[in-house]
């Protein structure tokens, strides 16, 4: 195949290191960035298939102002809701582009560990199973690819753990404990499905790759900037400070915001979502515990 990919930061980068290995690769981003296959946006644009890598709250502007065709297929590779809108990311895209165009990618994948080729797996979301598969084959050996039609599942799994990630961090950053992290991403679990339930999301797809298996690989490791989020913010430090430490976005800060509005407004039981938007807010993480303990379900 021949594949764009539009974003070069960590993530984008080790996309087009692993989609190099079988394929012809353009790349692109607002900064030039020192990569094989880096072009113009124009000459990216110009590939029938794009794998689109921009931070979460960027896609709805960045589609408004750029000349996408509904003629191009394009593999999403960002995860999180747009917080202007209360929107999926793929209700943004379909804006856009037919449904069949569009597949969505998922899974335990830190962007260090592809980068040295090291094996994972991971799911490609879509409606237009064939399109699936097409993308599924461009993968190298060391990343395993599943296909799915659950859009909805891989979406709310994707943005949620983000979320969970922080509680965990935050946790684990007030020294609670091996079983306190076991507990809180369970119940974690527990309330990624229920969300992604009410909007009609599988079962399975929470307990596979997209979601458990993103859940325990972004909840447990310093390699995640969300959980380094829940670390900082356990250590007392301001979230300005942090995101300003870490010098990336972290989707999980703009997504608890997002799940925090949507649940009020759906009726939707979000407990673990609800104390991280309260901390992020400048609520105690020690009162948090607290809270989340005495609660009766």
């Amino acid at each position: 195949m021949k594949i764009g990919i539009i974003g070069a930061g960590q993530w984008g980068s080790a996309l087009d290191f692993a989609l190099s290995q079988k394929n012809e690769v353009l790349i692109t981003s607002r900064h030039h960035h020192d990569l094989q296959g880096f072009t113009t946006l124009e000459k990216v644009l110009e590939c029938e298939y794009l794998v689109l890598v921009l931070p979460a709250q960027v896609i709805r502007p960045w589609l408004a102002s750029h000349p996408i065709s509904k003629d191009h297929k394009v593999l999403l590779a960002s995860k999180g809701i747009d917080i202007q809108t209360g929107k999926f990311l793929n209700q943004i895209l379909e804006a856009y582009l037919p449904l069949d165009h569009l597949a969505f990618l998922s899974g335990p994948s830190f962007a260090a560990e592809v980068r040295k080729a090291l094996p994972t797996a991971v799911v490609v979301s879509s409606k237009n199973l064939a399109l699936a598969k097409r993308y599924a084959e461009a993968f190298p050996d060391f990343m395993k690819a599943y296909v799915s039609d659950d859009i909805i599942g891989a979406e709310i799994a994707g943005s949620y753990k983000n979320v969970i990630a922080i509680a965990s961090g935050i946790s684990d950053g007030l020294g609670l404990g091996n079983n306190a992290r076991a507990a809180l991403l369970a119940r974690g679990l527990v309330e990624m499905d229920r969300f992604g339930k009410h909007f009609g999301a599988k079962d399975e797809t929470f307990l596979g790759l997209s979601g458990a298996g993103d859940l325990f690989l972004t909840a447990s490791s310093k390699l995640s900037r969300n959980y380094r989020v829940g670390m900082g913010l356990a250590a007392g430090k301001s979230l300005e400070a942090i995101l300003e430490e870490l010098g990336e976005v972290a989707e999980g800060v703009y997504t608890a915001r997002a799940i925090f509005s949507i649940a009020q407004k759906e009726g939707i039981y979000t407990p673990i979502a609800n104390e991280v938007h309260a901390i992020l807010h400048g609520k105690n993480p020690k009162q948090s515990i607290v809270d989340l303990l005495e609660r009766k379900e």
